[in-house]
């Protein structure tokens, strides 16, 4: 090979790790956002059929409710349509009634309660994962196709 082409091939393999690290970075920086799902039903839990409880930029939540349990949740944006939502479960406390807090901030009491929530997450405009959370006698499939959730700090 010729001084050139391996400069030339040597740049392209350069170019190529900083592409890799640079998505790696972006994917590192997506934070989580934790939503007290129960408090924003509130009384609509009494009322079948679909209710809309958080609007966020251009992302319209909403919850199904049938029987006074909660039997999914969509996300619909905008100008893209319906966004996926995927179904978290935790024994870790991740909300309270007044904002938020991490799990890791909460009182090992707190945890031993035994008490099961059921999260609904979708992916904002921004990469990041927006999450709400119910008790799970809140809803009406239990945690029927939930994965388990590993919190970020």
């Amino acid at each position: 090979m010729n001084p050139t082409r391996r400069l030339l091939t040597a740049t392209f393999v350069i170019l190529g790790m900083f592409g890799l690290v640079d998505a790696a970075v972006a994917a590192s920086k997506a934070k989580h956002h934790h939503q007290n799902g129960k408090q924003l039903v509130g009384e609509k839990i009494k009322t079948n059929g679909n209710h809309v409880i958080d609007k966020k930029g251009l992302n319209t939540v909403s919850v199904d409710v049938k029987n006074g349990k909660i039997a999914g949740m969509h996300v619909k944006h905008a100008k893209k349509g319906d966004l996926p939502v995927k179904k978290y479960k935790t024994s870790k406390k991740m909300v309270q009634s007044a904002g938020f807090h991490y799990a890791s901030l909460q009182l090992a009491q707190a945890e031993s309660l035994g008490t099961v929530y059921i999260g609904y997450a979708y992916i904002d405009d921004y990469g990041d994962e927006v999450i709400y959370w119910y008790p799970y006698e809140m809803i009406l499939d239990g945690d029927t196709g939930a994965v388990e959730y590993i919190p970020i700090y």
